[in-house]
């Protein structure tokens, strides 16, 4: 007589599943979010690993092509990103929580949309010609790079920490950004990547043996990141440098706490009077004081006015300080600016400023004002909504030796390689940036900041000269080598204090502007062209039968 059934799964006698059978996916999620969580954030600066950045988007490309399921991968990739975002843009708890549970997310997701075209493409051009995988990595190395570019101008434009900013201490891999801007580095870096994580795939997954165990698509990658950095160098080694501008930068410290207390204000001024006359007794050429630096308006306030032109003629020394602007002071259509002003001991301060170009949402307007009226404030507090200003010309700078052509930017704007260059095009020969990074406290976000400075000055081959508040002061030549920095007598960069900077500039980029500034942003043009035709062979072109 037979005995009742006994299931599979209850015979005692049957082959249980592994746990790495049982759990692998999982297993795989897991590992590909932490992995990319800690690659990513140790890539970017304030660490100093940014070899990393040449293999962090490996994992998750790498566990593309075992096609794991879209909803796995996409949910693993959204969360490891998000993370990493929140980490790296974790100094904005000094400002806003909310910005950070919001910004890290949204920038997560937009990255993450890229790693969703990774498991797309991987598996259908896995089985492809060696010529048509390659194609299809420069395809999605085009897709970061127009990625990128998006989040200069999407919802009003957040572009901190693109991928190249990584390597803003490796003046080997920044040459190209004079040819093809920053987006350059970026497509280099993460076509490594996609490189590496097929090598890996091909030692690890498959069963080839000889020479066959080698990769194309790793040899590609070796070979794009050869010819985008040794043949420039010898430009790098060759520099014939002449002695320029001497600088005395004033960095004040003044807590953001009391910044705008009118209490506080006479004490500010003559912290400012102590600094500037110290830094003049340094004989420099020109006196530069950070963003929005006078507890009053230059332009609105007689006084204020009435102080720096005393100060310069004091000094005697122009200086070029950050000072709010107020346009039909007192009436009903006044506006506000957060501008740059330059005054000499003879002109004053001179009628021309210049006006911040791109502002800070919530910081200096709220967005949507019509719309969301009075339900959300700016968190700095100071004035209304402060107005967009539409010119990029410099300002000239008279001094002994002749007349400097600044180019100032304010703040963050210097996150936008197109405002840098338009201030090029329109003749500056020196970019200066005016920061108030003590919004953020002594983080990484100062380092970060400085990355970006770094990249304006290889893009644009001029050199850039920061000024803050309190942070980071210094400045950084056309070939984006830190050349100075400003530091109190235990090398801290965050104090108040003054200190003289010697400027000096490559003979050979005198008058002549890089093939960026000239012709901007060909190459995001040239990716999204990469995209669409690695797109359109894919789908309409069948892989052989036979893995190639």
């Amino acid at each position: 007589m037979d005995g009742p059934y006994i299931l599979p799964e209850d015979d005692p006698y049957a082959q249980r599943p592994s746990f790495w059978r049982k759990h692998e996916s999982a297993v795989w999620a897991v590992f590909v979010c932490i992995v990319t969580v800690v690659l990513t954030v140790l890539s970017f600066p304030p660490y100093k690993t940014p070899e990393f950045a040449y293999a962090f988007a490996a994992p998750a490309i790498f566990w593309a092509y075992l096609r794991p399921s879209f909803k796995l991968y996409a949910s693993t990739i959204f969360v490891a990103q998000a993370v990493a975002w929140w980490i790296m843009l974790g100094w904005l708890h000094n400002v806003t929580w909310g910005g950070i549970v919001l910004l890290g997310p949204l920038v997560g997701a937009w990255v993450g949309v890229w790693y969703l075209a990774v498991w797309w493409t991987i598996p259908r051009i896995h089985s492809h010609a060696p010529m048509m995988r390659v194609l299809g990595m420069l395809g999605l190395a085009g897709l970061w790079v127009v990625l990128e570019w998006s989040r200069t101008w999407l919802l009003s434009g957040f572009p901190w920490l693109p991928l190249a900013s990584s390597q803003w201490e490796r003046s080997i891999m920044l040459q190209i950004a004079s040819f093809t801007g920053a987006y350059g580095i970026s497509f280099v870096l993460i076509f490594f990547n996609l490189g590496f994580a097929a090598y890996g795939f091909r030692l690890i997954r498959e069963k080839h043996r000889g020479l066959k165990r080698r990769s194309v698509e790793f040899m590609a990658a070796l070979m794009v990141l050869m010819f985008t950095t040794f043949p420039l160098l010898p430009e790098v080694f060759n520099q014939d440098r002449q002695p320029w501008l001497r600088l005395s930068l004033v960095q004040p410290y003044v807590p953001q706490t009391v910044k705008w207390d009118p209490a506080m204000g006479p004490g500010i001024i003559n912290m400012l009077e102590d600094l500037t006359l110290k830094a003049a007794r340094q004989q420099p050429d020109i006196i530069l004081w950070p963003e929005a630096v006078t507890p009053w308006a230059v332009k609105g306030s007689k006084d204020m006015r009435a102080f720096v032109e005393s100060l310069s003629a004091r000094s005697k020394r122009p200086i070029v300080l950050g000072s709010i602007g107020i346009e039909n002071f007192g009436e009903e259509n006044e506006e506000w600016y957060n501008a740059v002003f330059a005054v000499t001991p003879f002109e004053g301060v001179f009628t021309g400023y210049y006006a911040k170009r791109h502002l800070v949402p919530y910081g200096e307007y709220v967005p949507l004002r019509p719309i969301l009226g009075g339900l959300l404030t700016k968190f700095a507090g100071v004035g209304d909504d402060f107005h967009v200003g539409e010119d990029s010309h410099p300002l000239v700078i008279p001094w002994s030796g002749g007349s400097a052509v600044l180019g100032p930017l304010i703040c963050y704007e210097d996150i936008y390689p197109q405002l840098a260059r338009s201030s090029v095009i329109t003749g500056a020969e020196l970019l200066t940036v005016h920061s108030n990074t003590v919004w953020f406290g002594q983080s990484g976000a100062t380092i970060q900041h400085l990355a970006h400075s770094v990249l304006r000055a290889v893009e644009t081959r001029r050199p850039v000269v920061r000024v803050g508040n309190g942070g980071w002061s210094g400045w950084i030549d056309e070939f984006g080598n830190v050349r100075e920095t400003v530091t109190d007598e235990n090398d801290n960069i965050y104090f108040r204090g003054t200190e003289l900077v010697k400027v000096s500039r490559d003979k050979q980029w005198i008058g002549y502007t890089s093939f960026y500034v000239k012709h901007g942003d060909w190459f995001v043009l040239l990716c999204a062209v990469l995209v669409v035709l690695a797109r359109l062979l894919i789908v309409f072109i069948r892989p052989p039968e036979e893995p190639v």
